[in-house]
């Protein structure tokens, strides 16, 4: 299934880490959150991905276009008009990546309607490029096909504002930097579509998914949510930058199925 993510928003937010690249080019350890979020659903299966680019659209194409020099160690022989020879594999040779550009201004509903023609008739899936979970896809889709609505929003629980302390008589048993919220839900992106998600869409620069798309969506009964109770975090600002790459660094990301 076709995996559709959207890459290009200015990321405003998340600017004292970086000016200079996209948000979902910022790293977790060596890769993009982006390389990260493709390497998840890869690790499930679904290899086919349409990236909607806006904002330094160049840096995200770059990076595929020069993907084996980014990734591989390797010889380039200066003598030999830049003969290159590569000494390390990668996993993702049978990936595919369509890279479209969607406009610099474009909100999120006018960038999926754009790719419409990537997607044609058949479902796909929609995720943002600047966050992580370990949702079970499997279990994603499978609840998606039983239910035969137009669109499935994942379901989270906003990870916690403060630190949250366990103690049992006044002794500290437990210190958990960002629990789960134990409120209502939010939508953690991770949706899966049909095609008639592009009937609630518009070719207008001004047009957010999350407001009249999904409203329309509501209205209709067409909108299910599939529930997640585990991780979910995205990459908003610098904090949670730090925390994504602590978990990675300790190797304690719960994401990485690789």
């Amino acid at each position: 299934m076709r995996v559709v993510i959207l890459c290009g928003g200015y990321g405003t937010r998340i600017r004292d880490v970086t000016e200079n690249i996209p948000k979902p080019m910022i790293p977790i350890g060596r890769f993009p959150i982006l390389w990260h979020i493709m390497k998840y659903y890869a690790s499930y299966g679904h290899r086919d991905f349409v990236l909607c680019l806006g904002y330094k659209s160049h840096v995200i194409k770059d990076f595929f276009l020069n993907y084996e020099a980014h990734t591989k160690d390797f010889t380039i022989d200066l003598g030999r008009k830049g003969e290159i020879t590569f000494h390390t594999d990668h996993d993702e040779s049978d990936w595919k990546v369509t890279l479209a550009e969607t406009g610099m201004e474009a909100m999120t509903g006018a960038r999926v309607k754009r790719i419409q023609k990537y997607v044609g008739d058949e479902d796909f899936m929609l995720t943002y490029g600047d966050g992580v979970g370990n949702i079970d896809l499997d279990a994603l889709l499978k609840y998606h096909h039983g239910h035969g609505r137009a669109l499935t929003v994942t379901g989270v629980r906003p990870p916690g504002r403060f630190g949250e302390l366990v103690h049992a008589e006044g002794v500290i048993t437990e210190f958990n930097e960002k629990p789960q919220a134990a409120g209502g839900r939010i939508s953690g992106g991770f949706f899966v579509a049909t095609s008639k998600v592009f009937d609630y869409l518009e070719d207008d620069d001004s047009l957010v998914f999350e407001r009249q798309p999904m409203r329309g969506l509501v209205a209709d009964r067409q909108l299910m949510v599939f529930e997640h109770d585990n991780f979910w975090q995205p990459m908003d600002t610098s904090r949670e930058y730090q925390l994504l790459n602590s978990l990675y660094d300790q190797g304690r990301a719960p994401w990485v199925r690789w």
